[in-house]
C-alpha cells in the first residue's frame, strides 16, 4: 500500500511539472506570436552600434532626443537611422513613441525608438547602453553585425527582453 502512495505522489508531481512546462511554453510562444503579428513593416537588417550622447558641458539631465525625451542609459531605447525615420512612424518631437523588435545573437528585445541620427554606413540602429548590454554584456563588440530590426504597430508595448 505504501509503494502505491509513493508512486501516486511521484506521478502527480511529474504531471504538475509537465503541465507547468506546457503552460510556460504556450505563454512564451504567445508573446512571440503577438510580437510577430504586430510587425508593421518589413524587417531591416544591418549593424547596430551603441551611443551615449553625454558630453562634457552638455545640459543637466542629458540631451533631449528627437521625441523630446531625455536620453536615459537605463531604459530600453534606441535611435534609428535618420533615413529610416518614416518607416518607424516619423519619430518626432512630442509624438507618441514608436517601438521595434531588435533581434541579434540569438536574443530579442523590444525597444522604444525615441531618437534618430546620421549613422555610419551599414549601421541601421544605435542602441542605448542598457539595450546594447543585453546583446553584448561586456560592451566589447562596439558594433553588432546582422541585426534585424522590425517596426511594431501600436504604442502600448513594454520595452525589454522577449522570450
Amino acid at each position: 500500500m505504501m509503494v502505491f502512495r509513493s508512486s501516486a505522489a511521484i506521478c502527480g508531481a511529474l504531471m504538475a511539472i509537465a503541465v507547468s512546462a506546457t503552460v510556460a511554453r504556450s505563454e512564451t510562444s504567445g508573446v512571440h506570436s503577438s510580437v510577430a503579428d504586430a510587425a508593421s513593416g518589413g524587417a531591416i537588417v544591418g549593424a547596430a552600434s551603441t551611443y551615449n550622447p553625454f558630453k562634457p558641458g552638455k545640459e543637466e539631465g542629458g540631451p533631449s532626443t528627437a521625441s523630446g525625451e531625455r536620453y536615459d542609459p537605463e531604459v530600453w531605447t534606441a535611435a534609428i537611422k535618420t533615413s529610416l525615420r518614416q518607416k518607424f512612424g516619423g519619430v518626432q518631437f512630442g509624438a507618441r513613441p514608436k517601438f521595434a523588435l531588435v533581434e541579434a545573437v540569438g536574443k530579442k528585445v523590444i525597444v522604444k525608438i525615441n531618437d534618430v541620427g546620421p549613422l555610419k554606413p551599414g549601421r541601421i540602429i544605435d542602441l542605448n547602453e542598457r539595450t546594447m548590454r543585453h546583446f553584448d554584456p561586456g560592451m566589447d563588440l562596439g558594433v553588432i553585425p546582422d541585426v534585424t530590426v522590425t517596426p511594431l504597430s501600436g504604442d502600448d508595448w513594454t520595452p525589454g527582453p522577449v522570450g
